[in-house]
């Protein structure tokens, strides 16, 4: 039990004295890049799903 205690103690330390932690402005910043490329690849994925949906109805139609 006391090489529990000791893992958290370390974990706390390290949580609150080593790690560097990103600004409010840093944070804000990655967020909206995040949101900009799932937006981009949403509308690439979708234009992609438009467009063979289209060919697959074209052959379809054709073969009838």
């Amino acid at each position: 039990m006391a090489n529990v205690a000791e893992y958290i103690k370390e974990s706390y330390i390290e949580l609150t004295q080593k790690v560097t932690w990103p600004t409010l402005r840093e944070l804000q910043n990655s967020a909206i890049l995040v949101l900009v490329a799932a937006i981009i690849i949403a509308l690439v994925i979708f234009g992609m799903d438009q467009i063979i949906g289209y060919l697959v109805k074209q052959f379809y139609s054709s073969l009838t």
